[in-house]
């Protein structure tokens, strides 16, 4: 007796070839929260307090920084709802002045940023984490630290490179996990305060007045340890809901990080006085030798903790730039592809992995580096500006979140201060190279981009990368 087929129990269709919206408002927070709060808050809150001058004006420019991060976090949730698409900066700006100006910031965040700063994070997560076998941080020989380095960034691109989900739930766990150890900082400063640890408090504004070039340094060191606001932005295509994910998340999270930073600060005022904390070099080890007695482990392994989730956070979010680029024909084709299983940009990762371990290499590279960091405050005024310029160009077009103008008003002008700032106080030839840097990428957009022009030697590279990687062009991707 023949068996009738039911076509029910037939092969399904295959999945469609995209990436999928598998970050929820959960996910969207520990993304945010976690590549935000890396080693800075742990290691090194001086700079603000040297420039500040004063306890009181220094709490005052932490809390001003957490407010101005908001306001910025708020004009993307503007723009992110109004363009959602990946990719941060690049679809913002390629819709309001076209492709020079996208093209320069993907160039640069990822031949330069993205790259650098997972590079660092990495040498940073290497040198506490073998802390402990050392004795100290200055103990740690470069070689161990650059070896420990390579092998994290290699592990950060296979959880990246593996699965959503999975990234997710590492920046998530990681980021559940700094926050906890900022809490045990807290509760310990809560107690001390108790005990009647306010000595560091009384005249709290007693001390230099700053000026505004020291204002202006001050808020640059603050506003560079709040940076991450942005990171969602990068994923808005794999946000569930991403309408109502989006502002929400930005919103929560900054709420969060301002708030942990706030009493951290207030916490280690507890047990150092404002010369202690200047002269320190990590400022939480110097806390925890006083106050954690024998769990003073707790503060390198905190720190190492914090960096590996910021690094997964970082990598996550970067592949997504060179992503976008490509599918607008920007980039070379492959960095547009997806994994045909596990749905991730594989090929964006990597390269963004590759020039990471690249970075590693040199001896001292950061000094460099540096310099590049006003680029990054140059594409969030030029893209925060893009708020008023829609304003004005497209005032009918729907925004399922809008600011009130003066929020991207003052944001501008603040990135504008911290742009030129460095620049005016130690003018030095690095920017003029950090901006050839930049402009170089003009030598790829003409001949590539604008003419179009065709490599079959490329071609060729492009059919072997996507073979060896498994990967193929999502079903709506046209470059």
């Amino acid at each position: 007796m023949s068996e009738t087929k039911n076509p029910t129990s037939q092969q399904s269709e295959p999945e469609e070839l995209k990436l999928k919206r598998q970050v929820g408002l959960v996910g969207g927070i520990s993304l945010i929260v976690g590549t935000i709060i890396g080693s800075g808050i742990f290691i090194s809150p001086k700079g603000v307090f040297l420039n500040a001058g004063s306890v009181g004006a220094g709490l005052l420019i932490w809390f001003f920084c957490g407010v101005l991060s908001t306001f910025g976090a708020l004009c993307y949730a503007e723009l992110g709802t109004m363009i959602p698409k990946s990719g941060g900066e690049f679809p913002i700006l390629l819709e309001a002045f076209g492709p020079i100006p996208a093209y320069l910031f993907a160039w640069t965040a990822t031949v330069v940023l993205k790259p650098s700063s997972l590079c660092l994070l990495s040498l940073t997560f290497a040198k506490y984490a073998l802390t402990p076998a050392y004795g100290n941080c200055e103990s740690v020989p470069e070689s161990a630290t650059k070896l420990v380095a390579a092998c994290l960034i290699l592990i950060v691109v296979f959880i990246n490179c593996a699965s959503v989900k999975l990234s997710t739930k590492v920046v998530t766990f990681f980021g559940i996990g700094k926050i906890l150890s900022l809490i045990i900082i807290i509760i310990a400063g809560i107690v001390r305060l108790g005990q009647g640890y306010t000595q560091n408090f009384q005249s709290s504004f007693e001390g230099t007045t700053p000026g505004v070039r020291e204002v202006t340094l001050a808020f640059y060191q603050g506003l560079w340890a709040f940076d991450g606001w942005n990171q969602l932005n990068y994923v808005v295509e794999e946000l569930k809901n991403p309408y109502k994910t989006l502002p929400r998340a930005l919103v929560a999270s900054m709420l969060i990080v301002t708030g942990l930073y706030l009493l951290t600060n207030v916490s280690y005022l507890t047990v150092m006085s404002l010369d202690e904390i200047l002269s320190s070099n990590a400022v939480a080890a110097s806390f925890g030798e006083v106050v954690l007695g024998f769990m003073v482990w707790i503060i390198p392994f905190s720190v190492a903790a914090s960096v590996f989730g910021t690094c997964v956070g970082s990598c996550f979010t970067a592949g997504r730039i060179s992503y976008a680029a490509a599918r607008e024909g920007h980039f070379n084709q492959v960095l547009a592809m997806v994994h045909i299983k596990h749905f991730t940009p594989a090929p964006a990762v990597i390269l963004n992995g590759t020039i990471a371990l690249l970075m590693v290499i040199p001896n001292d590279f950061d000094s460099l580096v540096n310099y590049y960091s006003f680029a990054t405050w140059a594409f969030y005024f030029t893209t925060c500006i893009t708020v008023l310029y829609f304003r004005y160009k497209m005032p009918d077009r729907p925004r399922p979140v809008k600011v009130p103008l003066p929020i991207p008003i003052i944001f501008s002008l603040s990135s504008l201060c911290l742009v030129l700032a460095p620049i005016i106080d130690d003018p030095q030839i690095q920017y003029l190279i950090a901006v050839v840097t930049i402009l170089l990428g003009l030598v790829f957009y003409f001949p590539f981009v604008h003419f179009k022009l065709k490599s079959q030697a490329i071609r060729n590279f492009n059919i072997f990368l996507q073979k060896t990687l498994m990967v193929s062009l999502p079903e709506e991707t046209t470059v």
